[in-house]
Parts: structure tokens; C-alpha cells; sequence
């Protein structure tokens, strides 16, 4: 499901991720070559991102029935 940006922290672990419209988090790192998000690194390119969209895995999880259901 699709949510809005509406800021970024860092775990405990000094990873970065997005604070979504819903509560969520979803980790939005810079771990290359699996993950190139340069533009994380940076408090001005994450900035440009607040207000874009981003798919919430856990908007989704809590949407689907649990498996073995239908």
C-alpha cells in the first residue's frame, strides 16, 4: 500500500529509514551494490523526498488474512 513520506530516522543501529503517513517505518538504506540510495545519506536529498510515496510492507501485511486463511 502506498504512504506518504513524512520524515526520516535513524535505528538504533544508525540505519536510516522513512516515518510513513501510517505510523511505519520502512528502512531506506544505502547498502551497495544490493542498495544504492546515495540521496539517503544526505539531509537535503532526504528532504526533497517528504510527501513522495513509498510502498508500506506493513500496511500490506496487516491487509492480507493470514496464511492458511482466505
Amino acid at each position: 500500500m502506498q504512504r506518504a513520506i513524512v520524515g526520516f530516522y535513524q535505528d538504533e543501529e544508525g540505519h536510516w529509514a522513512a516515518k510513513l503517513e501510517c505510523g511505519h517505518g520502512q528502512h531506506v538504506r544505502h547498502d551497495p551494490p544490493w542498495m544504492v540510495r546515495e540521496w539517503v545519506l544526505h539531509e537535503e536529498s532526504r528532504a526533497e523526498r517528504i510527501g513522495r510515496m513509498m510502498e508500506c510492507k506493513k500496511c500490506d501485511e496487516e491487509l492480507s488474512p493470514p496464511k492458511g486463511q482466505s
